[in-house]
Order: C-alpha cells, then sequence, then structure tokens
C-alpha cells in the first residue's frame, strides 16, 4: 500500500509535466485536421461554383449569338466549354491530390469497434482474432494498462487506475470478514478454504469494478477525445477543442483530489486491519490476490461472446443482423 502510494504521488508529478500536454497535442492534432479538411473542402466548393458560374455566362452568350453565326460559334463555344471543364477538374483533381498527401485521420481501435452497422459492413474486414485483440487492448486492465498505447489517454494515469483498483480489491476483501470468516479460519486450523473464500472474492471483485467506475470516467479522456474527433459540427472549432482542454482540466484534477483522499483511506484501513488481525493478514492477501487474479482471467472468456457475435452478424451483407451485432456492441462494454 505503501509503494501504491508513493506511485500516486509521482505519477502527479509525470502527468503534469509530461503527459497532459501530450493529450493537449493529439488534440491539437485533431483540431488541425479538421481544419485542414475544412479548407480543402471550401476550395474545392468555390472551384466548382466558379466553374458552374462561366459555364453558365457562356451559355448565355451562346444562346445570344446563336442568330448570328449558328456553326462558327457553335464550335467556338464547345471549345470554350471544354476548356473550362477541363481546367476546373482539373484544379479540383489537384486540390483532392493534396487532401490524399496529407496525413489522413487515423481511426483508434475504440473508433472501429464502436463503428454503426451499416459503416462496420463497409469498413469493418477484421476476422475473430484481431477484432479479439482488439477488445483484449482496451478492455483489459493489465493491457490496457501497460501495453497499449493506441488511445487518447494518459499512460501514467491508466496505471494509476491499475494499482488503485489492485488496492480496492484489498479493502472490499477485508470488509468481508466478520466474527463468522473468522471463525472458519480457526476450525480450519488456519488452511486457507478456497471454496469457502470463493463467493468472497467473485462479489469483491464485481464490488471494486462497480466502485472503479467513477474513477475512470474521471482519469479517462479517450471518449471525450472521440467525441470531439467525430463531431462533424463546422461552427467553432477552435472553440470547441479549448473547451475539451478546459473540461479535462477540471476532469484530472478531480480524479487525483479524489483517488488521492480515497487510497489515503484504503492504506489507513488496511494498516488497521493487519494490526489487530496479525494471524489473518496473510488470508487477507490470499483473497485478494485471488479476487484481482480472477479479475483479470476473466474478460479472456467474456471476450468470446461479443467477438463471435459481431463477426456473425458481418459475415453475410445481403442478410442484414443488425440485432446482433448491436447485442455484441453492448456485450464488449463490459
Amino acid at each position: 500500500m505503501f509503494a501504491i502510494f508513493l506511485f500516486k504521488i509521482i505519477s502527479i508529478f509525470i502527468f503534469s509535466i509530461c503527459q497532459f500536454p501530450l493529450i493537449k497535442n493529439k488534440i491539437n492534432e485533431i483540431l488541425f485536421q479538421k481544419l485542414e479538411c475544412e479548407d480543402i473542402n471550401a476550395k474545392e466548393g468555390n472551384i466548382q461554383s466558379k466553374t458552374r458560374k462561366k459555364e453558365k455566362q457562356n451559355d448565355i452568350k451562346i444562346s445570344i449569338n446563336k442568330k448570328n453565326n449558328k456553326s462558327k460559334r457553335k464550335k467556338s463555344n464547345i471549345k470554350n466549354i471544354k476548356s473550362i471543364n477541363e481546367k476546373g477538374i482539373k484544379q479540383i483533381m489537384k486540390n483532392v491530390n493534396n487532401k490524399n498527401s496529407k496525413e489522413s485521420i487515423k481511426f483508434i481501435d475504440d473508433e472501429i469497434n464502436e463503428l454503426s452497422y451499416d459503416l462496420a459492413t463497409q469498413y469493418d474486414k477484421r476476422n475473430f482474432c484481431q477484432y479479439y485483440i482488439s477488445l483484449v487492448k482496451t478492455k483489459h486492465s493489465l493491457i490496457f494498462s501497460f501495453f497499449n498505447g493506441n488511445d487518447y489517454n494518459s499512460r501514467i494515469v491508466k496505471i494509476d487506475l491499475f494499482f488503485i483498483g489492485f488496492a480496492t480489491e484489498y479493502i472490499i476483501n477485508a470488509l468481508f470478514y466478520n466474527d463468522e470468516t473468522m471463525h472458519k479460519i480457526y476450525k480450519n486450523n488456519g488452511v486457507f478454504d478456497l471454496e469457502a473464500q470463493l463467493p468472497i472474492i467473485i462479489y469483491s471483485t464485481l464490488i471494486s469494478l462497480l466502485l472503479n467506475s467513477p474513477l475512470n470516467f474521471l482519469a479517462l479522456s479517450n471518449d471525450s477525445i472521440i467525441t470531439f474527433k467525430q463531431d462533424k459540427t463546422k461552427i467553432n472549432i477552435r472553440k470547441r477543442a479549448s473547451s475539451l482542454k478546459n473540461v479535462l482540466i477540471i476532469k484530472f484534477n478531480l480524479y487525483f483530489i479524489i483517488s488521492f483522499v480515497f487510497l489515503l483511506f484504503l492504506w489507513y484501513y488496511i494498516s488497521m486491519f493487519c494490526i489487530i488481525y496479525i494471524n489473518t493478514k496473510i488470508h487477507l492477501l490470499k483473497d485478494t490476490l485471488m479476487s484481482f487474479l480472477l479479475s483479470l482471467l476473466f474478460p479472456f472468456f467474456t471476450y468470446l461472446l461479443p467477438g463471435l457475435l459481431r463477426v456473425h452478424s458481418l459475415s453475410d451483407i445481403k442478410n442484414k443482423r443488425e440485432c446482433l451485432y448491436k447485442l455484441s456492441k453492448f456485450l464488449q462494454s463490459f
């Protein structure tokens, strides 16, 4: 617990100095790409508008002079229209090529996994293994915290959350110890009884996941940045980017304050428990390790079902299986 608390203090400094500037840079990159795409679309629109205007002007000239010199003017105007059209098309293609040559907005695993059914049928060509691996990377607490850098979260905050999750498991297991539990341990001469402790392990795992949800909401910036990235509104893009940064600052400050106080309480409670119940602390540690191990192993099995449903729903485009796809998205959120 002391090591976790020490890491918490270190993580605050690392996040403030190194990690949050990286998050702001990611938001700025998305902002720049959105503005650049807007400029290109605006240029293309202006070029098309000018081309249509010139075509109309030439059509008017053709109709006015048609009576005077029909055959001669017809050939001349056809050449003019062709040259105008060719010039406009070349300019549009030049801008499109510039658009393609610039760095495009890349999509991370979370965005692909959350695609609508219609978009997924067009763009999600992953097989079962690829989708399953993406779920493990984005949902499994250990892999998500230490090995997944392809998101819009702070890595040091994710690691901090992982250790807080372990500390939460510790105190919840301790709260389940009562007179009856102590009596069973005494009757078994101190031998660890897995069968008797299994319900406590399962309950503590589920409760700890529930308790950590508010902290996850405050600590993780991925969803907020994806929402900004996918927002197609063209008004006040810079203002919305600035507002997003301010919101994230508030959320991160709340996270560090609340988690700091929470961790102090956990440390105090666990310390008092181990001082008072000296002979029980080994059982408590075993229970905690077992429940934490269960929380790490359980997802590898739960991710199989949404993977099977998603691949099956996208395998046959002719027969729409949107309900299966929505069920898969619902299950992957757990």
